[in-house]
């Protein structure tokens, strides 16, 4: 007679189903990042595992960079090179055609400015 095997039992020579409590992600590590690992993970009793885990949810909890944003930085570029290009500029000049000056020399002529293409379009 023949044996009918269950379709979800498993073979023995399987590894045992893993908990799904996660993704598991392999990944290489060099040599010294390893070691320095192992450090951390034994100084806080914990597996390697356990210290991988732990180290990116701190990296991914820690505010990003000590950098401003982009937009921050641009900003204070232009602020500074207004700053410059006021001291060069005629100071009998009236302050309207100061700040036309300003703006021309910083942002650039109308014409170049809508021609450029790394820039986003300007909102009208």
């Amino acid at each position: 007679m023949i044996k009918q095997t269950d379709a979800k039992q498993r073979k023995s020579t399987e590894r045992p189903a893993a908990a799904k409590s996660g993704e598991t992600i392999p990944a290489q590590l060099q040599p010294a990042t390893l070691t320095a690992l192992d450090e951390w993970a034994a100084l806080h009793l914990v597996s390697r595992a356990e210290a991988v885990q732990r180290l990116v949810q701190l990296g991914l909890s820690v505010a990003s960079s000590g950098r401003p944003a982009k937009a921050v930085r641009t900003a204070r570029a232009v602020e500074l090179a207004a700053n410059q290009i006021g001291q060069l500029i005629d100071p009998d000049a009236p302050s309207e055609e100061r700040d036309r000056r300003i703006h021309r020399l910083t942002e650039g002529p109308p014409e170049f400015v809508e021609a450029r293409v790394d820039l986003p379009k300007r909102k009208r």
